[in-house]
């Protein structure tokens, strides 16, 4: 796989924990290895320059349609990104509100003021926000690229199943972390 890390820009879909009582982003014994994964790669795109964008959800109590059918999670100011990742000084947090990290957000913005071509992208659910996510940046002419093992699919459906929707409908390539660093240097 090649990159041009001058152009690409890594998306950290919802890779968040509760500050309290969320258990939707609790981690345990199955997740322990994604989120080193996603910390990983956070560290590759750090040292290769490539800009990072935390695309977390932020719920409004009461008010988003996605908490009607997933239960309450994800509430602004009752997560935190994850303990593993070392967030760096000009990583950039873009609050959602829906799965897509574009939908209603100023991330399309952000990565043409970048001049970023290829959004890399990891956290969870493969299925669910980082499949949407990946949708509008098709839609919005992104080039893009799964990192397979730091992906993860929980609430529905299967991780090879979001893997092969991102490839086959959106073009996406599909990677390991260790791919990546090896693309990235």
């Amino acid at each position: 796989m090649q990159l041009d890390r001058d152009v690409c820009a890594l998306l950290v879909i919802d890779a968040i924990e509760a500050v309290d009582d969320d258990r939707v982003y609790d981690p345990d014994t199955a997740t322990r290895a994604y989120r080193a994964q996603v910390a990983r790669t956070v560290a590759a795109c750090h040292r290769a320059g490539v800009p990072v964008i935390f695309c977390n959800d932020e719920h409004v109590r009461g008010l988003d349609h996605e908490l009607d059918l997933w239960g309450e999670h994800g509430i602004a100011g009752r997560t935190r990104i994850f303990g593993e990742i070392e967030v760096g000084q000009g990583d950039l947090v873009i609050p959602k509100r829906r799965y897509s990290g574009f939908f209603q957000t100023d991330l399309d913005l952000t990565l043409r003021e970048l001049g970023t071509r290829t959004v890399i992208a990891v956290g969870a659910d493969t299925n669910i926000c980082v499949l949407h996510t990946l949708a509008d940046a098709f839609f919005n002419n992104y080039a893009s690229v799964v990192v397979s093992d730091a992906t993860m699919t929980f609430l529905c459906g299967t991780q090879d199943f979001a893997l092969e929707h991102c490839e086959r409908c959106y073009g996406s390539a599909i990677c390991t972390v260790a791919e990546l660093e090896g693309a990235l240097a």
